[in-house]
C-alpha cells in the first residue's frame, strides 16, 4: 500500500508563551535554506506556521553545546529570541540528562538552567543601552528616543542582541499595536529596523506588556523584549531590577542584575512533531 507520508525532513514545533517555532536539527545532516523555503515553511495555511524557525548546528564556538539560528517568517535573519532559548534549552537538556545548556547565537553565548516549577532560566547577556550597540542611526540618549508616532513619544531604546523600542502607555490593552508597530518597525532611526513594545506598568514589580516583532508583526510573547522592557523600565525610575512581564500569552520573569546582564524565567513547550515535504524546502 503506498502512503503519502513524506520522506523529508523531522522537526518539532515548539512555544514558548504562545510565541511558536519550528524546529529543525541541522547538527549531523546539513540543510540549505533560502528566503524562500524558509517563508513557505512559515506560512500558516500551507507550510506549518511560525513566528520563528529555529535550525539547530554545530557550535562554531568552544564552550558552546549548539549554535542557534533563526530566521523571521518573513525570510529575514533573527539575532535573538528569549523564547526560542528556552525551547533549546529544554531539548538539549532532555538530550544530556543535564540541567544546564550553553547556547551559541549570532549574538554571543546563552547560557540556560533548568529552574523551578518546570521553568527554564537564560541569562540573556548584557542591556545595550549605547546608540551604536542598539543601534541607532544616530548618536543619541536611548532613554528617550527622538521619536513621536500616533500619539505616543520618546520610547526607550534597550539592544538585547536585537534592537527594541520601548513606548509606556496608559492602557496596553488599546495601543495601536498593529497601526503603529510596523510604522515604528521601519522607522529610519533603526537602520536594522527594531521590535517595538507598548508597556503599562501596573506595579513596581508588574508590567503588562503587548509586542510587535521585528520580520514577524504581532506575537504572544516576546522573551527579548520582554526583558527590555524590564530594563526600560528600571532605566526610567518605573520598576525595580526584577519584575513579571504579563504579555498576551502569559508571564515571563525578568530580573536585571547588577551586572548588566538580564535573566529571563519561563516555560517551554512542545506542541508536535512531525515531516517537512521535500517540496518546502528547495
Amino acid at each position: 500500500m503506498q502512503t503519502l507520508m513524506p520522506q523529508g525532513r523531522s522537526f518539532l514545533k515548539m512555544h514558548g508563551l504562545g510565541n511558536d517555532f519550528v524546529v529543525l536539527d541541522a547538527r549531523s545532516r546539513p540543510l540549505a535554506l533560502s528566503p524562500d523555503s524558509v517563508r513557505r515553511i512559515g506560512d500558516r495555511h500551507r507550510g506549518v506556521g511560525f513566528d520563528q524557525l529555529v535550525v539547530l548546528l554545530p557550535p562554531r564556538q568552544a564552550g558552546a553545546d549548539v549554535f542557534m539560528a533563526l530566521y523571521n517568517n518573513d525570510g529575514s535573519e533573527a539575532g535573538a529570541c528569549g523564547n526560542a532559548t528556552r525551547c533549546v534549552a529544554r531539548l538539549l537538556m532532555a538530550e544530556s540528562g543535564g540541567s544546564r545548556a550553553v547556547i551559541e547565537t549570532v549574538s554571543g553565548l546563552l547560557t540556560a538552567e533548568a529552574a523551578a516549577g518546570g521553568l527554564y532560566s537564560v541569562d540573556m547577556g548584557p542591556a545595550r543601552l549605547e546608540a551604536r550597540d542598539i543601534p541607532l542611526a544616530q548618536g543619541t540618549d536611548s532613554l528617550r528616543l527622538p521619536l513621536a508616532i500616533g500619539g505616543l513619544e520618546a520610547p526607550c531604546g534597550v539592544g538585547m542582541g536585537n534592537p527594541h523600542a520601548v513606548f509606556f502607555v496608559t492602557d496596553a490593552e488599546t495601543a495601536d499595536v498593529a497601526g503603529l508597530g510596523p510604522q515604528v518597525e521601519h522607522h529610519p532611526l533603526f537602520p536594522q529596523k527594531t521590535n517595538v513594545e507598548f508597556a503599562q506598568i501596573l506595579a513596581p514589580d508588574r508590567i503588562r506588556m503587548r509586542v510587535w516583532e521585528r520580520g514577524t508583526g504581532i506575537t504572544q510573547a516576546c522573551g527579548t523584549g520582554a526583558c527590555a522592557t524590564l530594563v526600560a523600565a528600571a532605566r526610567r525610575g518605573l520598576t525595580g531590577r526584577a519584575a513579571e512581564v504579563i504579555l498576551d500569552g502569559g508571564s515571563l520573569h525578568i530580573h536585571w542584575r547588577d551586572d548588566n546582564h538580564v535573566l529571563m524565567t519561563g516555560p517551554a513547550s512542545l506542541a508536535f512533531a512531525g515531516t517537512l515535504d521535500p517540496l518546502l524546502l528547495p
